[in-house]
């Protein structure tokens, strides 16, 4: 006979799960999924996806590699042999410094791969961390240096629960690139106060051109007993489908990272690794035409941007743009499910990215045509003019939305806008 439900005690799940957030952008894209289709086609700027597909010759090589039954099997924890060798030579290039293949590991995306970390934050450190029980302690950037952080603020952060600094470069979600000083003065204090310094750099390949190296921590310092890298091939390679990313960290470290990868991954997919083995010199030149049209439409929002009433554009670079809205006392998200709802233009809001963000939202730039953001910019001071009239509002939405229009998808709703 069972026991009655008053009598039953019901198995509990961990706090710290109960305790993380729903996963943001399956909330936003239900937003989406409301959508009417007043505006025309959904324009999607909420996630960070490559906006074109990567070379014909990569996803050559990834078919070869999934049809050999060697991609069948189990591989080594800590990636395959060649592409650990092939990344190593790889950030030796960007870095000016010597990597051993020891010194880096393959991963299942660089989520995978990941304290006191940056505020903006990227939500899934933030989620992770508070899985596990551990406090994301908030490292705030001030609007008016870019979002770039300082390190005295971090350091009077720091006490004796401190165990690691988390910094993202290019950043998510403001899209601010750290100067090599930054980063140089925060491996210092990391260093002096026995602490990790994490460095996020998963949009790397998308600095501007001319910059000789993201910093010189690897280069200049010892960095093997206090830095671990992170970075997803995901976006400069055009494959967040293949889930690969890498760590890079000194060897006794990485000696201990493997014991968790075996635990959840084993080993990261064969056939994907064997194509970016590939990929790596092979479509070099795909790679830097496609971060000059990423850098090009960062540049072009932001002069887009200037002519509209009130909105501002507080960071932008790599993928993304963070924006303050203005409309005082209405809450972020409310100013999305009104761009998608009205005008068909999917951001994401600011507090997903942690407290104090109300006014913010984040622009995936990356997925905006160059070629139609600067066209676009007398339409917008068409708008502008009409907000100065009264409608503020509903000029803000259309100047935006047209911003984020892409291709010749954006002419319907162009016309309608202008006519309006």
């Amino acid at each position: 006979m069972l026991p009655a439900m008053a009598d039953m005690t019901l198995p509990a799940l961990n706090p710290d799960l109960l305790d993380t957030a729903t996963p943001p952008i399956p909330q936003a894209q239900g937003w989406a999924r409301a959508y009417d289709g007043r505006s025309g086609p959904l324009v999607d700027l909420s996630q960070a996806v490559p906006g074109s597909p990567p070379p014909a010759a990569l996803l050559e090589r990834l078919a070869q590699a999934a049809a050999s039954p060697d991609a069948t099997r189990y591989g080594p924890i800590t990636g395959d042999m060649p592409l650990r060798e092939a990344y190593a030579a790889e950030i030796g290039r960007v870095y000016g410094a010597p990597f051993k293949p020891g010194e880096v590991a393959i991963t299942s995306g660089c989520n995978q791969a990941f304290v006191m970390t940056m505020m903006p934050w990227y939500f899934n450190h933030e989620m992770t961390l508070r899985m596990l029980g551990i406090e994301a302690r908030p490292l705030p950037c001030d609007p008016a240096a870019g979002f770039v952080p300082d390190f005295a603020t971090a350091e009077a952060l720091i006490d004796a629960g401190t165990r690691a600094i988390v910094l993202v470069t290019p950043n998510n979600p403001t899209g601010a690139i750290y100067p090599p000083a930054t980063i140089a003065a925060f491996a210092e204090l990391c260093t002096r106060r026995g602490l990790w310094l994490v460095l996020d750099e998963t949009y790397r390949d998308f600095l501007p051109a001319g910059v000789a190296a993201p910093h010189e921590v690897f280069a200049t310092t010892p960095w093997q007993d206090s830095v671990i890298g992170l970075y997803s091939f995901s976006k400069a390679y055009a494959v967040p489908g293949w889930r690969l990313g890498a760590i890079t960290a000194g060897e006794a470290v990485m000696a201990e990272i493997a014991k968790v990868l075996d635990c959840v991954q084993i080993s990261p997919v064969r056939a994907g690794q064997a194509a970016v083995t590939w990929g790596i010199e092979g479509i070099r030149d795909w790679r830097e035409a496609n971060r000059a049209q990423i850098n090009a439409r960062a540049a072009l929002f932001r002069e887009a941007m200037a002519p509209l009433n009130d909105w501002r554009v507080l960071a932008a670079g790599a993928y993304f743009a963070y924006v303050a809205h203005p409309f005082p006392g209405v809450p972020a998200a409310d100013v999305v499910r009104a761009l998608v709802q009205e005008r068909g233009v999917l951001a994401l809001p600011g507090p997903y990215f942690g407290p104090g963000q109300e006014r913010h939202l984040r622009i995936a730039i990356a997925n905006v045509a160059a070629d139609r953001i600067g066209a676009l910019t007398r339409h917008c001071e068409e708008r502008s003019d009409e907000a100065i009239q009264g409608d503020v509002e509903r000029a803000a939405l259309d100047c935006f939305a047209s911003l984020a229009m892409t291709g010749e998808r954006a002419l319907p709703m162009l016309h309608r806008s202008s006519a309006a």
